[in-house]
């Protein structure tokens, strides 16, 4: 008998070793610990949504005939201990885990780790293509994944002679427009039962309100509700922030995706048999097949890339502490991070450049502590996950790692939030001054980071109409003193 040990963010039956397992001959531990619970203060939904998945996903299992261990134990380690003590089974298994620290503690309890297939390429795999690589591009790693599964490819050539139609879908968001209604889940008894388990846990942000369910049914029904209302328009939509819906165009996918429940090569067959018998543009079928065979594929690759030390980086030396609005958006009279980080605290969740060009790109400027804003991330989001967040933050969202992952920071001023969001309509904040009572901290705050941070960035050639800009500014000793009054607010909880 084997004894597999699967972690709560591995939930398939049809991938990793459960594919293959047979309940004559597997027994199945699954460790819900006290450390997973309260090393951290979590989202209450990132929190319940794990849980619930897992006590779905076990029940699911004893009804195909297999012996589950559920268990409750201080550690994950302890907990799987504990079940081959009850079982004497000595042969534990378990998949390779997705995060360095699970790894080491498995590996060190000696336990037997097998190669999966949660990804569309392997570690091996991706540590072989990055070692041929000068530069890690996220580019150049998602044309070769195009060759490599053969996906939107003609022969040699990209379908519709471009590799990426990025170009394409940066458009604003449009007055009077109707967008898709999200899927309403209705909340079980294992998903009220969790709830009540963790009511007495000190967690961060609201309860769940139906708009994820934490269930294989509940992913496919995602899907094909994506499929069917907005991949059409996905790609023009898919960076811009309205005030008037929280989902837009986008999938929801990520945290069924991230803990197991969907698997990217589903994901890309049934978006490519839609886009085959209805009509769909080629650029928004593109940006999303980009979004998970490029982006997400890249990401976690790099996070295996990199020494576990990666996430530690700081070479920006931002040292200031989170502000206080991060956990109260009403201690801020910034509109754009007000409504984001409500937005955040509603549901766990809001879209990538919420994330990117708001929260990581005020981080980023305000100089805030890159492990800090880390932290932050990983407690809030509800498809966190480490190798999702490490690279995200460190590498794209903040810049921490010194242009290891990314050749420039992504940081803009208060025009790119007025141009893509509704945000600046009636904010205290004008986007375009810089200086004065009503500047936008943004504007402020963006060159002056150019100015301090020159010698670092001013011979970057992608950053170069960026700094010619900075040599032309009529006004820039003003514009420094004025974000002297900026950060001061922001350390006193004024801003």
């Amino acid at each position: 008998m084997r004894l597999l040990y699967i972690s709560h963010d591995q939930l398939s039956f049809s991938h990793g070793l459960l594919a293959t397992a047979d309940p004559k001959t597997d027994v199945v531990v699954m460790v819900e610990s006290k450390r997973m619970l309260e090393s951290k203060k979590w989202h209450r939904q990132r929190l319940w949504f794990l849980l619930s998945a897992a006590r779905h996903f076990a029940d699911e299992l004893t009804t195909k005939g297999f012996q589950v261990h559920y268990v409750k134990a201080a550690t994950t380690i302890a907990g799987i201990e504990l079940v081959m003590t009850e079982t004497e089974i000595r042969d534990v298994h378990a998949n390779e885990p997705l995060s360095h620290r699970l790894q080491d503690n498995l590996t060190s309890a000696g336990i037997t780790l097998h190669p999966h297939n949660f990804f569309l390429i392997s570690r091996t795999d991706f540590l072989d293509w990055a070692r041929t690589q000068k530069h890690l591009k996220m580019e150049n790693f998602y044309r070769f994944q195009r060759k490599r599964l053969d996906v939107l490819m003609d022969g040699d050539d990209p379908v519709g002679g471009q590799w990426n139609f990025d170009k394409d879908n940066r458009l604003p968001p449009p007055k009077n427009h109707t967008w898709p209604v999200p899927l309403y889940f209705e909340l079980d008894e294992i998903d009220r039962e969790v709830l009540k388990d963790i009511e007495h846990l000190d967690l961060y942000g609201e309860i769940p309100e139906g708009d994820f369910a934490p269930t294989r049914s509940a992913a496919l029904q995602q899907l094909n509700h994506f499929l069917k209302t907005s991949l059409n328009d996905f790609g023009p939509y898919e960076d811009c922030v309205p005030n008037d819906s929280w989902n837009v165009n986008h999938s929801l996918l990520s945290p069924y995706m991230n803990v197991g429940l969907l698997n990217p090569a589903e994901i890309i067959e049934k978006a490519l048999d839609y886009a085959e018998n209805h009509e769909v543009s080629l650029a928004s079928l593109e940006g999303f097949i980009r979004q998970i065979i490029g982006w997400r594929e890249y990401v976690n690759g790099v996070y295996w890339f990199f020494e576990p030390e990666y996430k530690s980086l700081n070479s920006l030396n931002a040292n200031r502490e989170l502000p206080e609005f991060f956990y109260d958006p009403e201690k801020t009279q910034m509109n754009c991070l007000s409504s984001t980080v409500s937005d955040v605290m509603k549901r766990g969740w809001v879209h990538h450049i919420p994330r990117l060009m708001i929260l990581s790109n005020f981080a980023t400027l305000a100089g805030i502590d890159p492990q800090a804003f880390l932290g932050w991330m990983r407690e809030m989001f509800i498809d966190a996950a480490d190798w999702v967040m490490v690279p995200n933050v460190i590498g794209m969202g903040v810049h921490a790692d010194d242009g290891r992952m990314m050749t420039k920071p992504y940081i803009s001023a208060g025009a790119y939030i007025k141009k893509m969001t509704n945000y600046c309509n009636g904010c205290a904040f004008n986007p375009s001054k810089r200086t004065g009572n009503d500047a936008c901290p943004f504007t402020t705050l963006y060159w002056n980071f150019l100015d301090e941070h020159k010698d670092t960035f001013s011979s970057n050639q992608r950053m170069w109409q960026q700094y010619s800009g900075l040599k032309r500014l009529s006004d820039l000793e003003d514009v420094k003193e004025q974000a002297k009054v900026v950060l001061q607010k922001l350390e006193d909880n004024t801003l």
